[in-house]
């Protein structure tokens, strides 16, 4: 920390400007947007298209005001529904779409937040790149504003994206809901502006802001399935909740948003206060050293070192999720009814079988479609390893590149199939059934998962520069699988992801022919990108 000299004291020339602390501003943020070319318009169109696809799909669901009436008595009515999505507050096809989409949009809204302030401000101090930057004229907290007002222009774009599109159900409802996942937005991005000055490594600022963002969830899920109003004080302690609070298409409630505006100014504050407090590259939770005798063995036991925090929280995402999909499962003929639109969707995605059996098949395919999310992510640590210098050392010793990378897809391919028995467990102890078909049904899946994840590690080993094309192919086989069924996509176009040639269980019969055919291109794909790494230069 440097001192304050008093002001006789300070030499001529030298007296500090609070306008120079934002030097390079202007410049850092166009970066930022540069850099976020691809990503960012992707982050915007994937949340609010979320949104946009809604009137149709709910429209073709629920023609009729009595339809829509009878589907949002029956989901308020099962509390485990509450607790997913939340409660119906109004029967319109403005207030379904804001209770079947609001959530999930402002959940992508705050992790688009979160990733893009800690990738501009911590990960840029830990790489170096910024204390190149702050050689020249780059005022001290310009990075930290650059990287705020970068979130200020993706959740304005998903708010504006979302007004446009739900303008014709009531533009005071859409305007409603635009700036509610908006707002939710900005909360999380500057919890990770402040988690950003707290931590030493992107990694650990990533691992608290998303403890944060999965605690809002938590404590929304747990107000919602305690009253069918919304009304519960839990809801009010959750930026997720004050989401709701708005009450979009249901007499809105302009004021609540003035609480996740205080939130943000708040953190904003303290971020800046933080940021003026600390040495570049320094953080005020330093990361305690290890023993003075390495206690790992193998790459193995560093790459589990490495990835614990990140396969235990999600073991326990699963886990729950299980849980309280299970719950679900039970209302499922009664929240259908006569819809036979309905009906329709979940045969497209969960077979033609018993509707409580397709609609249990539509739950265990979503968890395996978002396993796919922490495989592909557990093989790009390992490029990120690469990137960053960190394993060049390591193959400096007589450790060979395939052994340091296997540790990684260890984690990849034997964590998923953790995960996903896990989730399999939460539904068989939550629809309280044998648990044989239920834990079968989850790890039928991971063929589909680690066909992506081989994707992963054909595109690091082979090309370094696309492996982050991962996350868009994960991200597309998890959108056709879930809102494919409901727009009435063909099939063809649905077979396009892995996920559409898996039986359907429970309810179907097994085919073991396209399991093990994807298990076999999961393993070619893989072994074609160890090749080549074995055969490029590393990167750094």
């Amino acid at each position: 920390m440097s001192t304050v000299l008093p002001r006789s004291s300070r030499p001529p020339g030298r007296t500090p400007s609070r306008t120079g602390a934002l030097t390079g501003t202007g410049t850092l943020t166009w970066l930022a947007l540069r850099r976020g070319r691809l990503g960012l318009p992707l982050w915007v169109f994937v949340t609010g298209g979320l949104v946009a696809v809604g009137p149709g799909a709910l429209a073709d669901v629920y023609p009729t005001a009595a339809d829509r009436a009878s589907a949002a008595a029956a989901m308020n009515a099962n509390g485990s529904l509450r607790a997913f999505y939340g409660p119906v507050l109004d029967d319109s096809l403005g207030g379904l779409v804001a209770w079947r989409f609001g959530v999930f949009a402002a959940v992508l809204a705050a992790l688009a937040s979160l990733l893009t302030v800690i990738r501009h401000t911590r990960e840029e101090e830990e790489t170096g790149r910024q204390e190149m930057l702050s050689a020249g004229a780059v005022g001290r907290r310009a990075p930290l504003t650059a990287a705020l007002l970068t979130a200020l222009a993706v959740n304005g774009a998903i708010a504006l994206l979302i007004t446009a599109s739900l303008a014709r159900q009531g533009l005071a409802g859409a305007l409603a809901l635009g700036l509610a996942t908006g707002a939710t937005g900005m909360v999380l991005a500057t919890t990770a502006a402040l988690a950003a000055q707290l931590t030493e490594s992107a990694r650990l600022a990533k691992g608290l802001t998303g403890a944060a963002l999965g605690l809002a969830f938590a404590l929304r899920a747990a107000g919602d399935a305690r009253t069918p109003d919304g009304s519960s004080v839990l809801t009010w302690l959750s930026p997720l909740g004050w989401a709701g609070h708005v009450r979009p298409y249901a007499g809105e409630r302009w004021w609540v948003l003035l609480l996740p505006l205080a939130a943000v100014l708040l953190q904003t504050c303290a971020a800046y206060a933080l940021t003026a407090r600390r040495d570049l590259g320094a953080s005020f939770l330093p990361t305690r050293p290890g023993p003075a005798d390495g206690r790992l063995g193998s790459a193995g036991a560093l790459a589990l070192r490495l990835q614990r925090g990140s396969l235990l929280g999600w073991s326990l995402g699963f886990l729950l999720a299980g849980l309280v999909f299970g719950g679900m499962a039970e209302g499922a003929a009664e929240l259908v009814g006569g819809n036979a639109r309905t009906r329709e969707i979940f045969a497209r995605m969960g077979g033609q079988t018993a509707l409580t059996s397709a609609f249990l098949a539509t739950l265990v395919s979503l968890l395996g479609m978002v396993a796919a999310l922490f495989a592909v992510g557990s093989v790009l640590r390992a490029h990120g390893e690469e990137t960053s210098g960190r394993a060049e050392p390591l193959l400096a010793h007589p450790l060979g590149r395939l052994r340091w990378a296997a540790g990684h897809l260890v984690i990849a391919f034997g964590g998923s199939a953790l995960i996903l028995a896990l989730g399999g467990l939460g539904l068989t102890l939550s629809y309280g059934h044998d648990p044989g078909p239920l834990l079968g049904a989850a790890l039928v899946q991971l063929p589909a998962v680690w066909t992506l994840a081989g994707l992963a590690v054909l595109l690091w080993g082979a090309s370094p520069r696309t492996a982050r094309a991962a996350w868009g192919a994960a991200g597309i086989c998890l959108a056709l699988g879930w809102v494919g069924p409901a727009l009435g996509l063909p099939q063809t176009v649905l077979d396009l992801s892995p996920y559409g040639h898996l039986p359907k269980l429970p309810g179907q019969d097994m085919n073991w022919p396209p399991v093990l055919t994807l298990t076999a291109l999961a393993a070619a794909l893989t072994a074609a990108g160890l090749t080549g790494l074995r055969h490029r230069d590393l990167t750094g």
